[in-house]
């Protein structure tokens, strides 16, 4: 079988395929029409098959082989572009490029001697055995070669073993995290989850990362072995089967290793607000300043932004000013002229519209704009799902395949967003599970109906997280049978999140019953 072939392409096809190739060969057109007819009935029964393979793996919970399966069906082929370059200049040029920060490094890191009675850093194997087993065995193999297959039938021979690779240290980088995570004191800010730091990860400075670590109360072992981890590291670029030089570096937290974001996460906890009227929300590298400005005074916001950027060249971060975006929020009758905000004398552009983690942001909070990109989208992918149609899969497929790829677009943080929705928005939401609906000829969940089922869900979690921010919003009655309505102005908030729970909470009598029984 060529891989260019389709899947349905079976034995019996190809011989069918060339008995119809005699036939035509032979000038006698009865027999050839008869081996056309035997083909077509062929490739319908091979076309079939193949299709009850793909359900059986979906049946048999093998998502794997059944997504490859639609996706040969659908004929979705991903882009995989080729580099510009093979050139082994070209990968120096690369290398030298990722490793431009370690000449802004002049710090020298050192360890902490251990004193007497200190406990180790120390892993069972019971551990270690956890962490191989979580292997992907279809991973690419490290610099050693070892596919990661080669671990599963023989955890037990690899740990009584001396063998050194690269999936050593991928395993003490698990089992360290969950190590380092049990230390941290509950003292974290909450809102570590904008501004757009240019390449975060590769400027922290390991020294800096180190003393914070010790401030935080993390154990001098778990903290020599972190910075054992993040400096001399060898770095080279492969591509294809050129490689070029090993440089050396130690700068950085290293891209795609399982402990980069929490350590960098750690690395910017103590960047705070520093006046109650503001608030930082960091999420991975980007970082959002929200600020309450009242009587026409922005003295605490600017001051705020003035301090996140001295913050930022203490800690050897670079503000990404390109990227960093102005939204203002002015629902007043008179709107006053708003001034700019700079950034290390570089003016940040201020806009109408964001898009802030995947959902648009817009100044005057409506969400047309919002509704119109996932509209646009979910039919993107309605194609694939008439495709898949077209080839005779089943209804619990078409289905299954709807949630996991469009609906699962449509109703992103749908908590957020669907409450204020125009009626026109609403009805652009609906239209596209009615289409979905009429093709996988089965019953679709309506947006509202998921919307109120969410806003219910998770309104109980955080009734229950006592941590949450939001949890100080629901007071109970002194009934306890009901929540304490929020005091609304405008439609706009109204219709939001928070009040919609409450609603929704004391419209459901089991979740209080099921609060007294606790």
């Amino acid at each position: 079988m060529y891989s260019n072939q389709k899947p349905w392409m079976n034995r019996d096809v190809r011989l069918l395929l060339k008995a119809r190739n005699i036939a035509f060969r032979s000038g006698d057109a009865q027999t050839y029409s008869t081996a056309r007819a035997n083909l077509k009935r062929g490739i319908k029964k091979a076309k079939h098959g193949y299709k009850l393979k793909v359900e059986g793996h979906f049946s048999n919970s093998n998502p794997r082989s059944m997504w490859q399966g639609i996706q040969v069906t659908s004929n979705y082929k991903p882009i995989n572009p080729s580099p510009p370059s093979t050139d082994i200049s070209f990968l120096n040029e690369l290398n030298n490029f990722y490793a431009r920060f370690e000449k802004d490094n002049h710090e020298q890191a050192s360890k902490v001697e251990l004193t007497a009675g200190h406990q180790l850093l120390t892993f069972s194997t019971t551990d270690v055995r956890a962490e191989l087993s979580r292997i992907n065995p279809r991973k690419a193999a490290g610099p050693d070669g070892i596919p990661g297959r080669a671990f599963h039938p023989s955890l037990s021979q690899w740990l009584s073993s001396s063998s050194t690779h690269s999936h050593h240290n991928k395993v003490l980088r698990a089992a360290g995290l969950g190590t380092t995570q049990i230390c941290l004191p509950p003292t974290l800010d909450p809102h570590q989850y904008a501004y757009h730091f240019s390449s975060a990860f590769n400027t922290v400075i390991p020294s800096k990362l180190i003393t914070k670590l010790r401030d935080l109360g993390i154990s001098t072992s778990i903290c020599n072995w972190l910075l054992d981890f993040l400096t001399n590291r060898p770095q080279h670029v492969r591509l294809d089967h050129h490689c070029s030089p090993t440089l050396t570096v130690n700068t950085g937290v290293p891209q795609g290793c399982v402990m980069s974001p929490f350590l960098y996460s750690l690395f910017t906890h103590d960047c705070r607000a520093l006046h109650g009227s503001n608030t930082i929300i960091k999420f991975a590298d980007d970082t959002t300043v929200i600020g309450l400005i009242k009587d026409n005074d922005e003295s605490a916001y600017r001051e705020e932004v003035d301090r996140l950027a001295t913050w930022c060249h203490n800690n050897n971060l670079l503000l990404n000013t390109n990227k960093t975006k102005e939204l203002v929020l002015d629902f007043r009758r008179k709107t006053g002229i708003h001034p700019p905000i700079h950034i290390n004398g570089a003016a940040v552009e201020r806009v109408s519209s964001f898009k802030f983690l995947g959902i648009h942001l817009s100044q005057d909070l409506t969400w047309t704009t919002n509704c119109s990109s996932l509209v646009k989208k979910a039919h993107q992918r309605l194609f694939f799902l008439r495709t898949l149609k077209k080839h005779h899969l089943s209804s619990d497929i078409l289905v299954n395949f709807f949630r996991c790829t469009i609906e699962s677009i449509l109703t992103s943080c749908i908590t957020v967003w669907y409450g204020n929705c125009s009626a026109s928005d609403q009805k652009a939401l609906q239209k596209v599970v009615k289409t979905a609906q009429r093709i996988a000829a089965a019953s679709l969940p309506a947006i509202e109906d998921i919307y109120r089922r969410r806003c219910h869900r998770r309104a109980k979690k955080v009734t229950k997280d006592s941590c949450h921010p939001a949890h100080g919003l629901f007071t109970l009655m002194p009934s306890g049978r009901r929540y304490r309505s929020l005091r609304t102005k405008t439609s706009r908030f109204r219709n939001s999140f928070f009040p919609t729970a409450v609603s929704l909470l004391n419209s459901d009598p089991s979740h209080f019953t099921s609060l007294q029984a606790q």
